[in-house]
């Protein structure tokens, strides 16, 4: 009966109610849908990190990491390999060999980290190969004399490799994407011309279209230009075991594209064969023996496992080689509430002015009810449930409206491109696909409930300082 009084009440007065729900159904929204943004972020990057730079767990010799000598191989790799086949959890393994070098074309150079890997074990461990740049060539699988190199956009840049030409087929490619025709005219003094980098490229179009046609357009138009020449080559210097510089020439077999320009920039993949062949490294040495496991949830429990078995040795998980992102990653759940918590607290001020309203206008009612026999606790329940109601409605209806509008983006993602080249420089994607798990929803219920209830506290009591008699004489 008290729950039937205390919804009816609410409805009493709709437009004010309908006005705190809308409002609670704001923030709600609000909150969850950036929460769901911020994790796919993260989300996204932890990704990136396993699948595709880092693998679960990396076991290295103890001075490898902080020297890069290529002396400081893993001197029995056997025993790292069965000790993490026997480990539960385990599921791929494979050695690399790891040396420091420059790469370097007619145009320029840059220091780099060249990583011999087992092709076929790679292809079936990361996903890295999906991420060739369509028109650049294959993962490791062009016909050559030359050595083959797998290197990342940021540094075919950095070497010019990569440049730009607004040739005929890129207005063909402009006009299909929409752009409008006069702005390809005003393009067309660029016909041919050869940009060395996408800053040469837009200073040229900047001086020719308007700052509205830029932000418009601009992307289009560096898509467009972006030129390869597939099989272009490139010099790898390194040194030797005897400490002699070698090196050799290299055919790039394909360019990849991460959300990680560091990444992009540092990191040139070799088949393992040849880079021993020109370093003179042993056969079954390697200078890194990586892991990677059924569920990324086994990471804390699996490494120390390692780590104990293999006591000489540096084993590290891809949490202790990325602190930061493991930090995020830990304290994720505590971060979601922390954040709904003051946007719930900022919505609770609207309830309790609401009911605080409702109750002064209700003071001739509120004395009757208590002349005619109902309890004090009865009249604070009936309070109560009416807060509780108000907040949940509205809280509902925004949970309910993130969900839909999570998963419309969550599918056809959210593109903050204007934005990627400061996101991406700390490894993250400026191509969003919001997601979030049920157990926030869960989380975010109870917290709306509690909101409902602390929010009634004030105007309960309200109710119950009223005198019977002083309310009936009231108007």
């Amino acid at each position: 009966m008290i729950t039937s009084i205390a919804w009816k009440n609410v409805w009493r007065n709709k437009t004010r109610s309908l006005t705190v729900i809308a409002a609670v159904t704001v923030g709600v929204f609000a909150g969850v849908f950036a929460m769901a943004a911020i994790n796919s972020s993260i989300v996204q990057r932890i990704d990136a990190a396993v699948n595709e730079e880092l693998a679960h767990i990396q076991v290295n010799h103890k001075e490898f990491r902080s020297s890069s000598d290529i002396q400081n191989v893993i001197q029995d790799p056997s025993t790292v390999i069965s000790v993490l086949e026997k480990t539960p959890g385990v599921t791929d393994i494979t050695g690399r060999v790891i040396v420091a070098g420059i790469a370097s074309t007619s145009a320029g150079s840059a220091g780099v980290e060249i990583t011999g890997i087992d092709i076929q074990k790679e292809l079936e461990m990361f996903t890295l190969s999906q991420r060739l740049i369509t028109g650049t060539g294959s993962y490791f699988g062009a016909d050559t004399k030359l050595n083959s190199a797998f290197i990342g956009e940021k540094l075919a840049k950095e070497l010019y490799i990569i440049r730009y030409i607004l040739t005929p087929e890129a207005f063909q490619s402009l006009e299909s994407k929409g752009v409008a025709t006069s702005v390809i005219e005003k393009l067309k003094p660029l016909e041919g011309e050869r940009f060395t980098t996408e800053k040469k490229l837009t200073a040229a179009y900047t001086g020719l279209l308007s700052p509205r046609e830029i932000k418009m357009y601009g992307m289009n138009i560096k898509e467009a230009a972006w030129s390869y020449r597939e099989g272009s080559r490139i010099i790898l210097t390194f040194l030797d075991v005897n400490g002699h510089q070698t090196g050799g020439a290299f055919r790039i077999s394909g360019i990849f594209r991460t959300n990680n320009d560091l990444f992009e920039s540092m990191s040139l993949f070799v088949p393992e064969d040849e880079l021993r062949r020109l370093t003179g490294l042993e056969e079954g040495h390697y200078h890194r023996v990586i892991a990677r496991l059924e569920d990324d949830d086994l990471t804390n429990s699996v490494t120390p496992v390692v780590r104990e078995a293999l006591p000489g040795l540096e084993v590290m998980s891809w949490k202790e080689i990325q602190t930061d992102l493991a930090m995020i990653t830990d304290y994720i759940n505590q971060i979601y509430a922390i954040f709904m918590v003051i946007i719930l607290a900022a919505l609770a001020f609207g309830i309790v002015n609401t009911m605080l309203m409702s109750v002064l206008e209700r003071t001739r009612e509120l004395g009757m009810l208590s002349a005619i026999g109902m309890n004090r606790r009865r009249i604070f329940v009936m309070i109560m449930l009416e807060s509780i109601f108000l907040s949940t409605v509205g809280g509902f209806a925004g949970m309910a409206v993130s969900a839909v509008v999570i998963a419309i983006t969550g599918h056809t993602g959210i593109n903050l491109s204007k934005y990627s080249e400061g996101m991406e420089a700390f490894g993250y994607s400026a191509h969003l696909f919001p997601t979030i798990g049920a157990d926030f929803f869960i989380i975010l219920t109870v917290l709306i409930v509690i909101t409902g209830i602390l929010s009634a506290i004030y105007p309960a009591r309200k109710a119950l300082q009223l005198n019977p008699v002083e309310a009936l004489r009231g108007e």
